[in-house]
């Protein structure tokens, strides 16, 4: 099978109750992160967009579960931020119920998980960890913001990302820099195993 030709990206909806996930016999990849952890960035990155994904100067801009269609082969799934406390209760109760309702309907492959390369994982992080470990997918954890650490900081920084979220040694941590593109072609490399 050839590579997915991610320049061929279209978004088709967004959804805000679970009838109306995509429930479809395509592989698809959910993106999950904190709300300031350049999760949108990374997913641009990946697609070699500038503005595919909304990024937004505040954090918590993506409130749905949007779906884009990649090459006509894959569904790329962006999940609402997480953790970002500038929010209602109320909004934060909706993702939560939303969240728990696209994680029961095991509609996705792979799970990508973005956490910040320059600090340890939060407690929201590894509550969203263990969702993706009870998910029956693979995980990916994608440390982003590689480009703000020092050369010696980095191993030190992606063990205890390992370590906090309890990630079993299968699962790749891989470091990312949506900024300069390190790590895309790995990430890119795990999602093309889908396909």
């Amino acid at each position: 099978m050839k590579a997915l030709n991610v320049n061929k990206a279209e978004f088709v909806k967004s959804a805000v109750r679970p009838n109306q996930f995509i429930a479809s016999s395509m592989p698809a990849v959910a993106f999950a992160g904190k709300s300031n952890v350049g999760k949108s960035s990374v997913i641009n990155r990946l697609l070699n967009r500038k503005n595919f994904a909304r990024v937004g100067a505040t954090p918590g801009k993506t409130i749905h579960v949007n779906y884009f269609l990649i090459d006509e082969r894959l569904y790329l799934i962006d999940l609402p931020g997480y953790g970002y406390a500038k929010v209602y209760q109320s909004e934060r109760e909706r993702w939560g119920k939303l969240m728990e309702d696209f994680f029961a309907a095991g509609l996705f492959q792979l799970g990508v998980m973005i956490v910040d390369a320059r600090h340890k994982p939060t407690a929201d992080d590894v509550t969203m960890a263990e969702w993706f470990k009870g998910a029956s997918c693979k995980l990916v954890v994608v440390a982003n913001k590689l480009d703000k650490l020092k050369k010696s900081e980095i191993e030190p920084n992606l063990a205890l990302i390992r370590e906090t979220l309890g990630l079993p040694d299968e699962v790749p941590v891989i470091p990312f820099s949506a900024e300069k593109g390190q790590g895309r072609d790995l990430l890119l490399a795990e999602i093309n195993k889908l396909v």
